[in-house]
Parts: structure tokens; C-alpha cells; sequence
């Protein structure tokens, strides 16, 4: 893989709207499915699954095409959630832990037991992220957020990382 994007280091994106979480988030990739970001994209949607489980048929499928959808964790394996994303034709998935007060605890995504497999590239997000990002669409009404993916932060002064006032660091 690129620099940078190598199992369990972090990667990061930042939301440019809406503005209110315009933040650089912090990511984990899975460890042993998926694939790895070879294109950075400077605007994407970021679109929530509906439902959020994304475990089966999707009711926004067609807002997920080439976009990147965010899920939530719980319902169906990791790699279930990727390849349902995947068949919408997303580029890639951030699946946020359902518990919506970790702040802290990042959990490693492994492969279940199906031997399938998936091709584009499946982040973890913690769930108190996850939940201010979804929070935030609800409050303005927006069906996604745009954001930049992956963000090296390597290049970026210090006082300009832009984190979330809830994550300790």
C-alpha cells in the first residue's frame, strides 16, 4: 500500500461541510479485508446508510454511488456492511461504533468467517464521531456531508489541526 495507509496506522479526513464539524476525524483501517485509498478526494459526499446498519437493501442506494457512505456498527459483520456499500457502487465505507460515548477505544475490523472478500476500503470511526457527524446532517437537514479523504496530517501546522473539541488526544 501507499505510505501512510498501512494496517493498524490512522487515517484521516476532515469534513468541509457543514461547518459547524468541520473537523479532521480520526480512522482506522480494517486489518485484514478491504481496500486501500489510491486516489485522494479532495470533495465527496460522505452519505449516511439508510438504514444505518446498511445489513441488506438500502433505501439512499442510489445517493451511495461513488460517494462514501457512513454506517454504523451492530446487525451484520464488518465485511457484510463493505460489500452491501460496495454493490451500491460506493468508493468507501466508514462504519462508526454504535456506542455512541466511545471516545476513545478504537476496535479492529477483521474478516468473518464467509470467505468473501471486498475491494474498496473500510474504515472504523469512533461512535462518538459518528454520531456528531449523522447529529449534525440531521440539524441543517442535509442527506450528506462533503468531505476530503485521506488528509495528510504530516503537512499541517500543528495549530491548524482542526479536532473535534470532544476527542482527547
Amino acid at each position: 500500500p501507499p505510505p501512510g495507509l498501512r494496517i493498524h496506522e490512522y487515517l484521516y479526513f476532515q469534513v468541509l461541510s457543514p461547518g459547524d464539524i468541520r473537523y479532521i476525524f480520526t480512522a482506522t483501517p480494517a486489518k485484514d479485508f478491504g481496500g486501500v485509498f489510491n486516489t485522494r478526494y479532495d470533495q465527496i459526499h460522505l452519505v449516511p446508510a439508510d438504514p444505518p446498519e446498511a445489513c441488506g437493501e438500502l433505501n439512499n442506494g442510489v445517493f451511495i454511488q461513488d460517494q462514501i457512505a457512513l454506517v454504523e456498527r451492530g446487525g451484520c459483520s464488518f465485511l457484510s456492511k463493505t460489500r452491501v456499500i460496495q454493490e451500491h457502487g460506493g468508493r468507501a465505507v466508514i462504519i462508526a461504533d454504535n456506542a455512541y460515548d466511545n471516545d476513545s477505544f478504537y476496535i479492529e475490523m477483521i474478516q468473518d468467517s464467509s470467505r468473501r472478500t471486498a475491494d474498496i476500503p473500510a474504515l472504523f470511526l469512533l461512535g462518538r464521531d459518528g454520531y456528531m457527524i449523522r447529529r449534525s446532517l440531521e440539524q441543517h437537514g442535509l442527506p450528506w456531508a462533503v468531505i476530503s479523504i485521506p488528509v495528510n496530517v504530516t503537512s499541517i501546522p500543528t495549530y491548524e489541526m482542526m479536532q473535534p473539541p470532544w476527542t482527547f488526544w
